[in-house]
């Protein structure tokens, strides 16, 4: 790796933070019954990130206290999360997360780890009896319909970081591709393989946090 007076590790949240995708528990218990075509047709292609969020979403009419009843009864964090934010600072390494899921939740479950002051960027979620309402907001205080991560990652690299990414899903492909070392899981590592794009398997964040750890001081910082 090349000498870089700035490290940043990206990681997604859902499914990757977690061992499941939070915002699918709640499109489960209070969703239509077509989310799921929804995500299909965003998997594949058809639609962006933030129309699929849009559609999906606008179905719950559930409030927050009740949401966030499902999310901490269904939610398992992936071992070894908090030893991996340990580990980036003491590495001196600048930690953020960065997801397609909605902020609301991320918060909650970030506070109930006592990591309540990692820097997150994710949709941002407005209540109403009608339907939630879900947008992207972009590095520049910009509406985003797609890209989102992909947004970021371009700024950390502008701001003269290199970057380390953690993600699990199709949608953390192309900011991967801009860091200097991926560490995949799931779909993101399927990809990863399929495209030859050198990556590092993990099943659980200790092994992130351990990989990490190894490597020399001098070469990672902020």
């Amino acid at each position: 790796m090349t000498k870089n007076p700035k490290t940043l590790v990206q990681c997604d949240f859902d499914g990757t933070i977690t061992e499941g995708d939070v915002s699918f528990f709640l499109l489960d218990a209070f969703g239509s019954e077509g989310w799921r075509q929804l995500f299909k047709d965003y998997e594949d292609g058809k639609i962006s990130v933030g129309r699929f969020n849009t559609e999906a979403f606008s179905s719950v009419k559930a409030d927050k206290k009740t949401l966030l009843e499902i999310v901490r009864r269904e939610t398992k964090v992936r071992p070894g999360f908090q030893e991996l934010v340990a580990c980036c600072r003491r590495k001196g390494l600048r930690f953020v997360i960065v997801s397609n899921g909605l902020r609301f939740y991320i918060d909650d479950i970030l506070e109930r780890l006592g990591l309540a002051d990692l820097e997150v960027f994710a949709a941002e979620t407005k209540f109403h009896p009608g339907g939630l309402k879900v947008q992207y907001i972009g590095p520049g205080g910009d509406h985003l319909d797609n890209d989102f991560k992909l947004a970021f990652a371009k700024t950390f690299l502008d701001q003269g970081y290199r970057l380390i990414y953690v993600g699990n899903g199709s949608s953390d492909l192309t900011p991967a591709k801009k860091s200097e070392r991926i560490f995949a899981t799931g779909t993101l590592l399927e990809r990863c393989q399929s495209e030859k794009l050198d990556c590092i398997p993990f099943t659980d964040l200790h092994q992130v946090a351990r990989a990490i750890e190894a490597w020399g001081s001098s070469d990672y910082r902020c």
